[in-house]
């Protein structure tokens, strides 16, 4: 049994790096067995000084076996099954596949697409086997769906991409924006820190710009809710406000910048506040307010994220924001800057070393054939790469049209993340050979797998991690792989020996990779603010330099602390700001302004989609879930997908709360729950991203998402897909607990649940069974001699049968219904756990509820299961009006803080009518 512990308790355990987002927070884990551990914050962490979100508080409710992908499974042909073979046989598969692929159509018929949940070792051996062996650019990564606008934008705006904010820059601002980025649920540490930063100083001030109200809106002075893809009017008709209100930094634009007037004449159509008000779907009063406090707060960072970079201007929009703070030269200094956060745990690393398919390892410049010639020069590679490989989108493009024969797919799920997903998964069935590295070998992606190699997973490998603010932490094994897992950059290894290069891929561990990495970083590469040929330590200058960090000892590398780069000495006292000589990385040494105007998405609503799809995260689930599906606490906050829409919007389209809906685009559709949250806008429609096609029939959500990408980044327009939802009229619904995975074929409609002791599963279905006894022995596939009860009311539609073991235990209970009356799942979720002998209490289980039973609602704090009835219970019988109280009362809310958006606004909702 693995429960979370204090700190303190865990304090002498395991120090490693939680796996979710890109905050880094350090984790300590304590093990007492091979089976059982604990984990805690760990309080010498920079990123989160002992703090853990929900998420990271139950990461060892994920480290189970259950589902692990064990041994290398291949099948010979499209047409065979696959079966399980040595690590020789199936990587001997996997090179003659790659070997005849180049020998046949050349290198650029064959790709790697990795991932930001790679370690940086891993990463490395990956981009350099490609791009310096193989000779192609085709490595791409699913962090080209999150954050390549964001490398996009610094990189024309600065010369290099260099994040120069850090996290205790929040802790000094006047004034945060917060664009594009519910912050209280997708990184929440971060949020934490911010909340606890106004709590100390009420004077800062925050703005959340986001088209929806999320439980980030909770700490916003001001919510501009912009319309979509509105940025880069709202940040244009900023920087003419600021030009005009005479915040120029004079000094700083004449010494540091160029292009200043090449920015202000192509944003001079927004230079009318009630224009950029009547584009944004602001009130112009709201809008005026922001730009003054912009213009007061000489501390600003913007803190932006998908909702800024998914888009088909997301460079663009980055650049507009940076822009003004080159302008303002509020960027190098404390509590000032443009702050992209990544969403991923590595997805800095992976930049680093050059994991997107038009960047080069160490922030050398794929363009620049010196670089180029230097980087192939170093690694004594025989056949280097001389032009960008194809981007995400355009790299399954290619393997649909046949160009690209062979992919190796490592640690992601495109068959649900990737736009237009159903082509992704087209692509793939006509490709001649798909490799995917995987840990869960069930995902939607690795049914498409020719070869599957078992991958070591978080807790079973070493290595290191990037975070945010350029903080990079070890990630400690405190297990060993199951079965014949290994780590990835093995793995790659293995392949290069096999192609031929068995000297350049003789790796011992990943300190001999991190040992590689650091002296590349530091190749040819002085300090930026160098010039001409006096410089010292090389020609091509650049911020991220490791050089401090060569040569560790294996025992210097296992006990690495978070350190954050540039690092060019071991000697340094403090760590460098990047630009805080004014010097950046251009040739020049000057920041760039980029001229950027106005235009809207490529797909505008119409009369067949009249609406606008948005995707996200929810607060409690990560990317396709094939980690967090597998926690029943995680679970119980948003159990099922949903489609979030206005009130107005749900009763023009015929839709009840709680019904499900069809919602349909140009490219797929997909049934699920409709709700009314009521922080919607007329007109647009969120579907969480996180669903696939192993815990839902039909919410993959990634299929209906346009496949339009920014023309510079690469990255996808997730945030505006025109839509239409109409009702999804089933004959009946009802509910599943078993202890076995149910067989679903005869269901339309349902969503896999994972609860405490057992999986639940919600359903639908368009016809009632003809026999219903037979329907209900063959979805839950128990033996016919199985012991059960049934209550059956033909006439009122209803069905209700539960099966026990010899024990006395459930092994299932379903409960149908035609009229949509059902009871509330969480006391059945409980009885789960317990023996019924007795008819008195087998009926009580067919009724689905104890007498005087008090259902708990929706969970609202999952760290310690609370629901959202026992929290408005107590606020309104013991008078509490703040959620200190409310955490005082009932735990609520005191231990990652992500739910107390949540909690004062039910304080709100139960004060008003009083109000009133």
């Amino acid at each position: 049994m693995t429960q979370a512990k204090t700190s303190s308790e865990a304090s002498l355990g395991l120090r490693s790096t939680c796996p979710y987002c890109g905050v880094g927070c350090g984790i300590t884990v304590h093990a007492s067995g091979e089976q059982a551990w604990s984990v805690a914050g760990d309080t010498r962490h920079p990123a989160n000084e002992g703090r853990l979100c929900v998420k990271g508080s139950t990461l060892v409710e994920t480290v189970v076996d259950d589902r692990r992908l064990l041994h290398p499974m291949l099948r010979p042909s499209k047409a065979a099954e696959r079966v399980s073979v040595t690590w020789d046989a199936a990587m001997a598969h996997v090179a003659e596949g790659f070997r005849r692929t180049i020998e046949t159509y050349g290198p650029d018929a064959v790709a790697f697409y990795v991932s930001g949940q790679l370690l940086t070792e891993d990463y490395y051996v990956a981009n350099k086997l490609m791009k310096g062996y193989i000779g192609s650019g085709n490595i791409d990564t699913n962090s080209r769906l999150c954050m390549s606008s964001a490398v996009a934008g610094y990189v024309r705006a600065f010369g290099e991409d260099v994040v120069p904010v850090e996290y205790a820059d929040l802790d000094d601002a006047e004034l945060v924006i917060l664009a594009g980025s519910n912050l209280a649920w997708c990184h929440p540490v971060l949020y934490q820190r911010l909340v606890a930063a106004k709590r100390r100083r009420p004077e800062m001030r925050v703005v959340n710009i986001d088209p929806r109200r999320t439980a980030t809106s909770d700490i916003a002075d001001l919510h501009l809710p912009i319309a979509p893809g509105a940025d880069v009017a709202l940040f244009n008709g900023l920087l003419q406000y600021l030009w005009r209100a005479d915040c120029l930094d004079a000094p700083f634009v004449a010494s540091h910048t160029s292009g200043v007037e090449d920015a202000l004449k192509a944003s001079v159509d927004c230079a009318d506040i009630a224009v950029v008000a009547r584009r944004c779907g602001l009130q112009e009063t709201a809008v005026r307010t922001f730009f003054a406090w912009v213009a007061e707060c000489p501390r600003t960072i913007t803190l932006f994220s998908q909702g800024v970079n998914q888009s088909s201007q997301g460079t663009d929009k980055v650049n507009a924001i940076i822009n003004c703070h080159l302008l303002t030269g509020r960027l190098a200094k404390k509590g000032a800057g443009p702050f992209s956060i990544t969403g991923q745990p590595n997805a800095m690393g992976g930049r680093e070393v050059g994991g997107l398919a038009n960047q080069l390892a160490a922030h050398l410049r794929l363009d620049d054939p010196d670089q180029r010639r230097l980087l192939q020069d170093f690694w004594g590679s025989p056949s280097m790469v001389q032009k960008p490989g194809l981007k995400a989108v355009d790299l399954f493009e290619a393997v649909h049209s046949g160009q690209v024969k062979a992919i190796w797919i490592m640690a992601t799920n495109p068959v649900v993340s990737l736009p237009n997903a159903d082509r992704v998964r087209a692509a793939l069935d006509a490709c001649d050979l798909v490799v995917v590295s995987e840990v869960d070998g069930g995902t939607d992606t690795a049914a498409h797998a020719d070869v599957l190699l078992p991958a070591a997973a978080w807790g079973e490998r070493e290595g290191t991690v990037t975070n945010s603010e350029r903080v990079i932490s070890r990630q400690r094994a405190f297990r060993s792989p199951p079965g014949e897992a290994r780590p990835d950059w093995w793995a790659l290894c293995d392949l290069g020996k096999r192609l031929g290069y068995a000297e350049a891929f003789d790796y011992q561990d990943p300190a001999d990779i991190f040992d590689e990495h650091a002296r590349l970083s530091a190749l040819e590469n002085p300090a930026p603010g160098s010039s001409g040929e006096d410089r010292e330590g090389g020609r091509y200058p650049r911020y991220f330099h490791l050089g401090g960090l060569t040569g560790l000892s294996r025992a210097e590398y296992d006990a690495l602390e978070p350190v954050q780069w540039p690092i060019r000495t071991r000697e340094r006292s403090a760590s460098e700001r990047p630009f805080a000589n004014g010097c950046f990385s251009h040739p020049d040494g000057r920041a760039r302004f980029v001229a950027v105007q106005p235009r809207g998405p490529e797909h505008a609503p119409d009369a067949r989609f009249p609406l606008v799809l948005n995707t996200g995260r929810v607060r409690d689930q990560w990317h396709t879930m094939t980690r967090t599906g597998l926690s029943a606490t995680l679970a119980q906050h948003r159990d099922e997908p949903t489609v979030d829409l206005h009130p107005e919007d749900a009763l023009t389209n015929g839709i009840r709360p709680g019904q499900l809906a069809r919602v349909s685009t140009c490219w797929g559709t997909m049934v699920v729950r409709a709700v009314t949250s009521g922080d919607m806008k007329r007109g647009e429609l969120f579907i969480p991203i996180h669903w696939n096609g192993q815990t839902a029939s039909d919410a993959r959500v990634g299929a209906l998402v346009n496949p339009v990408v920014d023309p510079l980044s690469g990255e996808p327009e997730f945030k505006h897909t025109p839509a239409a939802i109409a009702p999804f009229e089933s004959a009946w619904t009802g509910f599943l607990f078993t202890r076995r995975p149910a067989a679903l074929d005869s269901v339309t409609w349902w969503v896999r649940i994972q609860a405490p002791d057992c999986l639940r599963y919600e359903l639908a279905g368009l016809q009632w069974p003809d026999d219903i006894d037979a329907f209900a022995k063959a979805l839950t596939a128990l033996p016919e001699t199985a012991d059960w009860i049934v209550y059956a009311d033909r006439a009122a539609g209803s069905y209700r049968a539960i099966c026990f073991d010899a024990e006395d235990r459930v092994l299932a209970c379903l409960f149908l219904t035609q009229d949509g009356a059902l009871p509330a799942r969480d006391w059945l979720t409980g009885q789960m756990a317990h023996r019924h002998r007795g008819a008195t209490r087998r009926a009580r289980l067919l009724a689905g509820e104890a007498p005087h039973a008090v259902d708990s609602g929706p969970t609202v704090c999952s760290c310690f299961g609370v629901g959202r009835a026992a929290i408005c219970q107590a606020i309104q019988e013991q008078g509490l009006r703040t959620a200190e109280a409310v955490t005082a009362h009932l735990k609520a809310g005191g231990n990652c803080g992500s739910c107390l958006p949540e909690i004062r606004a039910l304080i709100d909702d139960l004060a008003t009518p009083a109000a009133q």
